[in-house]
């Protein structure tokens, strides 16, 4: 019995992943999946080892990209209210994994909470968010985190507090398949001063990445005292281009999806980014895109 037949309500099969990414591109997925509750949750995971099916989680699909070919196993989706919800007590706010970050920002900034104003114009889910320590120089999320809840491969739910939990740039050690909530520790501060901070941090990441209306995403790790961008202007591939994905002329580390490119045109674009970059500097660029 194929999870489609195990959870009608829930499970699409067949469905197309191009949609649900930020680059709207890539093949179907032999089941999205989009639980309810956790429980439902838990009953997925369960069934899917039961029957060795494969689970990949999709957050907000903004820093990946999808093969063209079908996408076998489970997709799975948490778009539901009980894996969106905010809540505040105090200078604590908790936070549903999938949710997005831009809400939670909003809803912190209403509450007179300060912390997280400077990571506006980052895309993605909360629970992504964390997992990859989002930020820069004005502040990175982990530094915010108290406790995560997760739930493991095997449908266990556990509690990792922050002394349990390692944080550095662009990454941390949370590898467990799903966040179920983050709870962080803000200050109060001036609501006006917390939106002048908002405001300024939008202005500067805004202008250093491609135009919000092209489908665009972050290609490089930066290496140790260096940016990627810089190396790729180095390496003189400022204007590289492979079918429709282009790199931008705005920051030469996203790449541009234009009509019609394919996920083989990304891939391929990559690789004579880094080989170039590589043979002009000497440095192996560190990917930062997942590719399905």
């Amino acid at each position: 019995m194929s999870l489609a037949d195990q959870f009608p309500e829930i499970t699409k099969q067949g469905e197309p992943l191009a949609p649900h990414t930020h680059l709207k591109i890539g093949g179907p997925a032999e089941f999205l999946v989009r639980p309810r509750s956790v429980d439902e949750l838990r009953d997925v995971f369960a069934a899917c080892q039961k029957d060795k099916v494969p689970v990949r989680m999709l957050g907000g699909g903004f820093n990946l990209l999808v093969r063209d070919d079908p996408v076998p196993g489970a997709v799975v989706r948490l778009t539901a209210p009980a894996f969106t919800k905010l809540e505040c007590d105090g200078k604590r706010v908790t936070a549903a994994g999938g949710g997005q970050l831009f809400d939670l920002i909003a809803f912190s900034v209403r509450h007179g909470l300060a912390g997280l104003e400077t990571l506006v114009g980052i895309r993605g889910t909360v629970g992504g968010s964390v997992r990859c320590n989002v930020g820069d120089r004005s502040g990175e999320i982990g530094q915010a985190v108290q406790r995560v809840t997760v739930l493991t491969d095997t449908g266990t739910i556990q509690v990792r507090t922050r002394d349990e939990l390692t944080f550095s740039e662009h990454q941390s050690d949370l590898d467990e398949p799903v966040i179920l909530a983050i709870e962080f520790e803000l200050d109060r501060d001036n609501p006006e001063a917390i939106l002048k901070r908002m405001r300024k941090a939008w202005i500067q990441r805004k202008g250093a990445e491609p135009f919000s209306f092209q489908h665009a995403v972050r290609l490089f790790r930066n290496p140790p005292a260096q940016t990627a961008a810089t190396l790729i202007d180095r390496a003189g591939m400022t204007k590289a281009k492979v079918g429709g994905a282009e790199l931008s002329e705005r920051n030469a580390n996203y790449v541009v999806a234009h009509p019609g490119t394919t996920a083989a045109d990304i891939l391929q674009l990559v690789d004579l980014v880094r080989g170039r970059v590589k043979e002009r500097t000497g440095v192996v660029l560190d990917r930062e895109l997942h590719v399905w």
